[in-house]
C-alpha cells in the first residue's frame, strides 16, 4: 500500500495546533477489503479519500471503536432511547430506488442541519453537489440509517459497512428537535444495527479529549482506542 503526507495546516479541532494527514494513495481502484484493513488501522474516509492524522507534535486524535457485543446503554442513553421510542428506523442502501425517491428529503434535512449547526464550517453554505460528493464513493457505497417521526425524516446517519463493523461517517438531524438528543440516538441505532448484523465494532472516528465537539464518543462504552499499533481498552470504569 502507498501513502502520501499532506503539508501541515491549521488544526480544525485544537487552537494553536498544526495537523498533517497520512493519505492512502492507491495505484488502482480501492477494494473494499483494503478499506476494511485501513479502518482497523485507525483510518477514516471522507468522500473517496482515506486518511489518518499523522502529526509530528501531537497525538490527541485517537481512533475509537465501540465493542458492540459488550455494549450496555447508560442511564442517560436509556432515557434517550425511551424518549425516541416513537421513532422508526430503517437501513437504506445508497443508490437504491428508495434512496433516490427520498433524496430530496435527505438534502432538505442536510441544509437545515448545516445552516443551524455549522455556519462556521467548511460545508456552509450547503449545496446539492457538495452533499452528493461528500457521502458518495465509487468503491464503497455507504448505507444510511433513516429515522422517521410521523412519516417525516428527522435524522440520517451515513455509515460504511466493513468486515469488522460499521464505520460511522456523518449524521444529520432536525435541529428543531434538540430535546430528543438525536445525535446520540443515531449512534445507538448504529450499534443496534451492528448487533443485528453480527458485526463486533462500531468505528466512531476520532476521540479528542481536549475538544468538546469531539470528546462525546467516550460515553459509548466499552470502547477501544488505536494507539498506532494496537487497539487498547481505555473505557472509563
Amino acid at each position: 500500500m502507498k501513502f502520501g503526507l499532506t503539508q501541515p495546516f491549521d488544526c480544525s479541532y485544537l487552537d494553536d495546533h498544526q495537523e498533517q494527514l497520512l493519505v492512502f494513495a492507491p495505484d488502482t481502484t480501492v477494494q473494499p477489503e483494503h478499506y476494511s484493513r485501513l479502518i482497523q488501522a485507525g483510518f477514516r474516509r471522507s468522500g473517496a479519500q482515506v486518511y489518518r492524522p499523522h502529526c509530528a507534535a501531537c497525538s490527541q486524535c485517537e481512533s475509537i471503536r465501540v465493542k458492540v457485543n459488550e455494549f450496555l446503554p447508560s442511564k442517560s442513553q436509556k432515557r434517550i432511547l425511551n424518549k425516541n421510542r416513537d421513532v422508526k428506523c430503517r437501513l437504506v442502501e445508497h443508490g437504491s430506488e428508495y434512496f433516490a425517491a427520498n433524496f430530496a428529503e435527505y438534502f432538505t434535512l442536510y441544509c437545515q442541519y448545516i445552516n443551524e449547526r455549522h455556519q462556521d464550517g467548511s460545508m456552509f453554505p450547503p449545496d446539492k453537489s457538495q452533499f452528493t460528493d461528500f457521502i458518495q464513493c465509487q468503491w464503497q457505497a455507504p448505507v444510511l440509517i433513516e429515522a422517521r417521526l410521523n412519516n417525516a425524516v428527522i435524522a440520517v446517519a451515513v455509515t460504511d459497512v466493513t468486515q469488522t463493523g460499521f464505520s460511522a461517517f456523518y449524521t444529520i438531524f432536525d435541529p428543531a428537535l434538540a430535546q430528543r438528543s438525536l445525535g446520540t440516538f443515531m449512534i445507538l441505532q448504529q450499534i443496534a444495527f451492528c448487533q443485528r448484523n453480527h458485526l463486533p465494532y462500531l468505528y466512531l472516528g476520532y476521540q479528542i479529549d481536549a475538544c468538546r465537539k469531539m470528546n462525546y464518543k467516550e460515553a459509548f462504552s466499552p470502547n477501544e482506542r488505536f494507539n498506532g499499533e494496537f487497539w487498547v481498552d481505555k473505557s472509563k470504569k
